[in-house]
């Protein structure tokens, strides 16, 4: 037992002051002995998760899952009035069998029905099951997206009364000739409309997201689209009545943000407030990602608490009693979470301030890993597939980073102090603390005593108190946003290949701007049902926040810095990682040495991920050409034996889609990073053509080549803007024409065309197609040509030049313009790859040009 001296101001002694054994100390001992006791339901979702992986990845029938946890449940009980550990052991045994069988119950829940798939068009009868906004795409030209469930599809053959669900994309170009202009369809409506359903597909890339897989977990089995003249509303409703009342409250909401602020506020404000991004644009979303604030954009864990906490003081000062206002509050999170929609963050946060309160009612410790595993835990029981998804993962990992890692961090350095503030003037309280608190506790009187004889009153003692309460909350926050940088590390770097290098500056920044938004939006939005006018108040403060969010993020994520990205980890960047997250938690309450050694650790992993690249899964003394899956589009992944990367061309969606979509970052990124490629060398635009040239920016930004091929004589004003972007990056830019040749990483690449100004004409799409930029390339007996669009005139020229080779790059994509049986014939090829979109409107690739490959 420690004893420090406590003094007045006045400097006499007035008083012994009884520090009791160090907390940390104990605590570890404590934690030792009583981990399982103490958090059994974060261990009891512990086991659930493993059992959940082993039915993923172990396949068995559900009843060998089912008599596996009835036996160990079985067994558990008969142990159970034995004083040893193993009933805990085989209970949580049986959970693992359980987390097991609810993956394969849910599996084959899931299979039961499978939508039917006609070569033709269909008469679905429906009911909108999800609603969606209306989005203006141009003049007169209007798109909704709406999930819908069958109730009945026509065919010519028969007719099959069957319920899933269809994504459904809904257009009107010109409402003046085709009736009333689009209005949404609402959740319960009927239709009935006649259409093509497609099965989702993914694009057949290693690392290519599984949006078929995405889609079906969400209910969604197939898509189709529509003009909206051919829907035809049909009487009654149809649905769940509770979702139907959701649905009309969250549309209501919507409709409130839009009309308290202006529109270029509103998108911003339906994301973060009600979880709508509809009207969030793609570059807005990268700027958040860039910067680490993407969770602030969507509703995620951290709105949901900040709401909570002020519902919940709001209540207090109403005059509720303790259980009211816990009740209350519990009520009020709930409604929000089931409005938003969101998902796991969203029930994550919500779930734990509902446990967090009633073990506060019921006078129990309140700890927040088991709070944790009880919100897991209901999360994996309602389905175990959210353990899967990147949401689930990350929004757990991070209270698991703050409860395990960053609390005991402020427990032994910030928070004695920060906590040493309270009641001042109470020396009997200097008993209860350490003898550092105590003696801090005692500076700060004789600070204050003094600063009152400068400046007389009170203004000194509140001004200096609140200037430490505001410092050490900011060391506080400063720290817990190190933690969560570092513990964050892998899954940023795993899901989407970022290295948020200005996340804790950025956070530091925008968390402060939350905590004013959040509460004010909500007031601004509930009194303007009651009287707009003063709404309008709150809404202004609100406002003010949300600028501050959005020019921090602009600014931040505007960085070049920022804008790091790295390819997926290894397996042992990953083990490692995972092991140093552990550790470090472990540590972490120990002794000092011992707890330094778990943070070095932990900053090591993050480090390895963000700083040494994962070995390349490239094969030397190859001549490598891999063929992107980019739809209806071209990206050819050339990687010659000496290991140099050669991008030609990078996909790309017609402007007349209106998608947000980027084909480079969405498609040919992923798959570069899955191959553990970081950088590439070059890349070639073959022409100035949207399905080559999209993706071309997102790449440069990504991957930082060395170099920009262009096929001599392209117009400039077509490809300005990446010459602007190369520029940018300090890319070197070189034009080839025909007749170069040249060495590159030991293969060697002879430029077959352009040939000059003797093809090239009016500008049309017909010319654009001949200034393709064609290539062969050749390593020892081996060789390649690549044609891009090269048409007719362009093939002419080609075949006269010798360009026989053992694969052909079928050029543009298998249109009866190009492959002139006079080239085949020149090139004589053994292979040929036709880079194609399924179901394209082009009806690509043409059967007559299918016939000339198969003659040739």
């Amino acid at each position: 037992m420690a004893f420090a001296n406590a003094a007045t101001p006045s400097g006499s002694l007035s008083t012994l002051a009884v520090a009791r054994p160090s907390g940390s100390a104990r605590l570890s001992a404590r934690t030792r002995k009583q981990l399982l006791a103490r958090q059994p339901l974060l261990w009891a979702a512990m086991f659930f998760s493993v059992g959940i992986v082993l039915g993923k990845y172990l396949w068995r029938p559900p009843s060998w899952w089912i008599v596996a946890a009835i036996v160990f449940l079985a067994s558990a009980i008969c142990l159970i009035r034995k004083r040893t550990a193993s009933p805990k052991i085989l209970v949580l045994t049986a959970l693992v069998a359980a987390g097991a069988v609810s993956l394969e119950l849910r599996r084959s829940a899931a299979a039961e029905q499978s939508l039917w798939f006609g070569d033709g068009e269909v008469l679905v009868t429906a009911h909108v099951i999800a609603e969606g906004e209306i989005q203006e795409e141009g003049a007169d030209s209007f798109r909704q997206r709406v999930d819908i469930e069958t109730e009945k599809i026509d065919s010519n053959s028969e007719t099959k009364t069957i319920a899933e669900g269809v994504r459904l994309s809904i257009y009107q170009n010109d409402h003046s000739h085709s009736g009333d202009r689009m209005r949404l369809l609402t959740y319960g409506e009927r239709i009935r409309f006649q259409t093509t359903l497609v099965p989702p597909r993914n694009y057949r890339n290693p690392g290519a997201f599984d949006y078929a897989g995405f889609l079906h977990d969400n209910g969604i089995v197939a898509g189709a689209s529509v003009k909206y003249p051919n829907i035809e509303v049909l009487p009654g409703l149809a649905g769940n009545r509770m979702e139907r009342w959701r649905a009309i409250v969250h549309r209501s909401v919507i409709r409130k943000i839009h009309a308290l602020w202006p529109e270029r506020v509103a998108g911003l404000m339906d994301a973060i407030v009600i979880g709508e991004e509809t009207f969030v644009e793609r570059p807005t979303r990268a700027d958040f990602q860039r910067s680490g604030t993407y969770h602030v954009l969507v509703v995620s864990g951290m709105n949901v608490s900040i709401l909570a906490i002020f519902a919940l003081w709001s209540l207090r000062r109403m005059g509720l009693n303790q259980v009211a206002a816990s009740a209350c509050a519990i009520a009020l999170i709930l409604t929000y979470a089931v409005l938003t929609k969101e998902g796991a963050p969203v029930w994550r946060a919500a779930l734990m301030f509902a446990v967090y309160l009633c073990t506060r009612l019921l006078y129990r410790d309140r700890a927040m890993l088991n709070a944790l595993g009880a919100a897991a835990l209901i999360l994996l029981v309602s389905d175990p597939r959210v353990l899967f998804g990147a949401s689930f993962q990350m929004t757990f990992l991070c209270v698991a980073l703050v409860a395990g890692i960053g609390v005991p961090v402020l427990e032994r350095t910030i928070q004695p102090y920060s906590h040493g503030l309270r009641n001042l003037n109470a020396l009997a309280y200097d008993r209860t603390l350490p003898p550092k608190v105590a003696q801090f506790r005692l500076d700060m009187r004789l600070l204050l005593k003094r600063l009152e004889t400068i400046l007389p009153g009170r203004l000194s003692r509140t001004a200096t108190l609140a200037g430490f309460r505001i410092s050490f909350g900011f060391l506080e926050l400063t720290m817990m946003s190190a933690v969560l940088q570092l513990g964050l590390a892998l899954p940023m770097a795993y899901y989407f290949h970022r290295a948020t290098s200005v996340a804790m500056p950025a956070n530091l920044l925008v968390i402060p701007f939350l905590e004013l938004l959040m509460p004010a939006a909500v007031c601004a939005i509930c009194v303007s049902y009651i009287w707009l006018s003063v709404a309008k108040v709150p809404a202004v403060i609100a406002g003010f926040a949300l600028q501050g969010i959005a020019g921090t993020v602009k600014w931040l994520g505007g960085i070049r810095l920022a804008d790091i990205r790295v390819a997926t980890p290894s397996a042992s960047a990953i083990l490692f990682a995972g092991f140093a997250i552990l550790i470090c938690a472990i540590f972490v309450r120990r002794k000092v040495t011992l707890a330094v050694s778990g943070m070095a650790l932990l900053m090591a992993s993050a480090i390895w991920i963000w700083t040494i690249p994962p070995n390349q899964d490239i094969r030397r003394n190859v001549l490598e050409m891999t063929a992107i899956d980019v739809g209806q589009g071209d990206s050819i992944l050339l990687i010659t034996p000496e290991g140099r990367k050669l991008l030609v061309d990078a996909g790309g969606l017609p402007f007349w889609t209106h998608s947000q979509t980027d084909i480079g970052e969405d498609v040919v990124s992923p798959h570069l990073w899955s191959r553990g490629i970081s950088r590439i060398d070059a890349i070639a635009l073959t022409h100035a053509h949207a399905d080559h040239m999209g993706g071309m920016f997102a790449v440069m930004a990504s991957f930082r080549p060395r170099e920009l091929w262009l096929p001599e004589g392209i117009p400039n004003d077509e490809v300005a803007k990446l010459l602007a972007e190369a520029r940018m990056y300090g890319v070197a830019i070189i034009y080839h024409k025909a007749g170069d040749i040249f060495s590159y990483g030991g293969a060697t690449i002879r430029v077959l065309a352009p040939p000059g100004s003797a093809i090239r004409g009016s500008g049309s799409d017909a010319h654009r197609n001949d200034e393709s930029l064609v290539m062969k390339v050749s390593y020892r007996n081996t060789s390649a040509l690549l044609e891009a669009d090269a048409e007719k005139a362009t093939e002419k020229f080609v075949a006269s030049e010798n360009p026989a080779a053992d694969v052909l790059k079928v050029a543009h994509h298998g249109s009866v313009t190009s492959s002139a049986e006079d080239l085949l014939a020149a090139v004589k090829p053994q292979f040929a790859i036709i880079s194609v979109g399924a179901r394209n409107v082009y009806h690509h690739p043409r059967p007559e040009v299918l016939k000339r490959l198969q003659n040739a």
